[in-house]
């Protein structure tokens, strides 16, 4: 009996571990198929001092960076069990106000757009250096790399609107065989220049570092790429939970990845020549092929996850109303995080192949991949400086305080060292972040001038009613549910139904959205209701901002809780205010672009019928006009 309960615990924990490897892991599992290549191929075949040096430098970024920051301290920093970029601004922000919450926001959203980078380059520079391995076996085989990475991101794209639960299944195994392969070929190749493991030495590191300042500087713009990834660890603690993501760095993928580095060393050392592929010349001949295609498969992998990181960073990004509303479909039944959204997907896929097409090969494409992920890395730690020493007194604050400061010098330093390759392709992610960064300011400050407006004109709702109940116009049967922006006050839905129509249902419910700055609010936690009159409520109902609004689902909560109120589907009808947005021709472009475009961003959201899943047969839209 006690072996049995015991495997009937282990196996769920088991699943876990198996998940984590495919969707948390794969980035920067993939990463040793071209970090070494980059780090040490800038000046001809190294000399073992330089290797040694570069190894000791990769393995205690490894240690302190990954290690350290986020597995051993980042996974505290959680907003109710979930982690990543948005949820950590929105911890930061919890009880701030003024200058300090508007800091924290813009360091937030700088590190969501760069994230947006770290999504196009990723695809492409993982399935580029994977097929390269063709050109090992045959340089015959070089111009179909191009063509043959455009395939299988063709493929990987396509795919998504299927969703990742079947083939996720596949995930773990096969990320779990890639980890085992990296390491035995590592420590295969170590055995046989056992030296090599000289450079855990942190004395190696420094002697380099002291011998070539200048040229140790530059090789962190290379050596960050082991990094890559190092976010997902973080941002997917709520799918894993942090004691998952520890076992399985720490059992299984540190130890792999350490091994696979020194194994590229000890063959470096043993030939320096094989400075042109380390990884894939470390196989024995007999499994080239096969190591290719698990190298691609791995890496295709690596792509879904970051692909999938991309729309979960985009839906937060809708509900905490830093980007249009957009079509957001569920490929799961079972899994609330398992999300397709369409335009985020072909959006992807054209920015993915432009970068194969104009790039080429995974070595040109490493200049542009350290800068969105060293400011990602640096936004987070920022962050982390404001959230982690709040609890703390005394000697433990300072603790903090004391490796938040270490982890911030390396993040500059990896940072600055990155901006040096601005001119060589770092020019697209900083790019890409700037534009990303605009539309969410643009959106997020241009809702916010219609809240106020629309605040600035309200009427409050009780009195409102209560007049309309003395003296009431003409009532027909049924329930009116308006849409209302602001809580207590008239909703303009109302107001034009009663100017155009003259007649008002014969009871009225008034329903105010939110979203909260924690990623999941209970059920139980969700609905407050409040009568407003004998024949009208106000209802708040909250959402996290992980979550989905459903107003036909919160709507069935309210009718548990007010027997009097009628809300049969077939008796309810929905006002909403179709707002359109009206740039008014008064300024010059330069003072008036950013109008014209939070136009363009409200012409082209998402319904709000279907964004919110209300039945669009029930729905009566109020036409209004804003001017900006």
């Amino acid at each position: 009996m006690n072996m049995q309960k015991d495997a009937g615990v282990q196996s769920p924990r088991a699943a876990l571990l198996l998940g984590a490897l495919g969707v948390v892991y794969g980035d920067i599992g993939t990463s040793p198929l071209y970090t070494v290549k980059v780090a040490l191929s800038g000046s001809g075949d190294p000399t073992p001092d330089h290797i040694l040096g570069m190894l000791s430098i990769l393995f205690w970024m490894l240690v302190i960076v990954v290690s350290l920051k986020y597995v051993t301290c980042m996974l505290r920093a959680d907003n109710r069990g979930e982690g990543g970029t948005l949820a950590l601004m929105e911890l930061a922000k919890r009880g701030r106000s003024g200058r300090g919450r508007w800091y924290l926001t813009f360091m937030g959203l700088i590190g969501a757009s760069l994230f947006y980078g770290d999504s196009m380059i990723t695809p492409a520079i993982s399935v580029l250096s994977a097929v390269e391995g063709i050109g090992v076996i045959s340089h015959q085989l070089d111009p179909w790399v191009v063509p043959i990475a455009v395939v299988v991101l063709l493929a990987l794209f396509m795919v998504q609107s299927r969703g990742t639960e079947a083939i996720g299944r596949l995930f773990g195994p096969v990320m779990l065989l890639w980890f085992l392969v990296l390491g035995v070929m590592g420590a295969w190749r170590v055995a046989g220049q056992l030296h090599v493991l000289q450079a855990v030495n942190p004395l190696w590191a420094a002697r380099f570092i002291v011998d070539a300042p200048w040229e140790t500087f530059l090789a962190l713009g290379a050596l960050v790429l082991a990094l890559t990834g190092a976010e997902a660890l973080y941002a997917d603690m709520g799918h894993f939970g942090r004691n998952t993501i520890r076992r399985a760095w720490f059992g299984l993928v540190f130890p792999s990845l350490v091994l696979c580095y020194f194994g590229q060393g000890a063959l470096l050392l043993s030939d320096p020549s094989t400075i042109r592929n380390p990884f894939f010349l470390m196989a024995p001949d007999w499994g080239l092929i096969p190591l290719v295609g698990l190298a691609t498969l791995a890496t295709v992998i690596a792509s879904q996850s970051v692909i999938s990181g991309a729309f979960s960073v985009t839906r937060q990004a809708v509900q905490l109303g830093y980007w249009p509303r957009m079509i957001i479909l569920h490929t799961s039944a079972r899994e609330e995080g398992q999300i397709y959204l369409p335009k985020v997907n072909w959006l992807l896929l054209l920015a993915v192949l432009a970068l194969v097409l104009a790039f080429r090969s995974s070595e040109s494409l490493a200049h542009a991949y350290g800068f969105a992920v060293t400011g990602t890395m640096l936004m987070t730690s920022v962050l982390a400086f404001s959230v982690l020493p709040r609890a703390a007194r005394g000697v433990q604050r300072g603790a903090w305080l004391a490796l938040i400061a270490l982890f911030l010098l390396i993040d500059v330093l990896l940072f600055a060292s990155n901006t040096l390759k601005l001119h060589e392709g770092g020019w697209l992610p900083l790019m890409v972040g700037i534009v990303i960064l605009t539309l969410m300011m643009t959106w997020k400050q241009g809702r916010q001038r219609i809240h106020d407006t629309l605040a600035g004109d309200h009427q409050p709702l009780v009195s409102f009613m209560e007049s309309l109940e003395a003296y009431p116009p003409t009532r027909v049967p049924g329930t009116a549910v308006f849409m209302s922006m602001i809580v207590g006050t008239v909703p303009p839905a109302l107001l034009h139904n009663l100017k155009h129509n003259k007649v008002l249902h014969e009871q009225a419910l008034f329903l105010t959205i939110e979203v909260d700055d924690t990623p999941y609010v209970p059920f139980n936690e969700r609905l407050k209701v409040e009568r407003v009159s004998r024949s009208s409520w106000q209802a708040v109902a909250r959402w996290g901002f992980k979550q989905e609004p459903n107003v036909p689902q919160v709507l069935q909560q309210v009718a548990h809780e007010i027997k009097d109120l009628n809300l049969e589907p077939m008796q309810t009808s929905y006002f909403l205010s179709r707002q359109t947005v009206i740039v008014v021709r008064r300024l010059p472009w330069y003072q008036s672009w950013r109008r014209h475009l939070f136009a363009f961003m409200a012409r082209n959201a998402s319904r709000t019928t279907r964004f919110y899943k209300i039945p669009p047969n029930r729905v009566v839209e109020m036409g209004m006009q804003m001017e900006l």
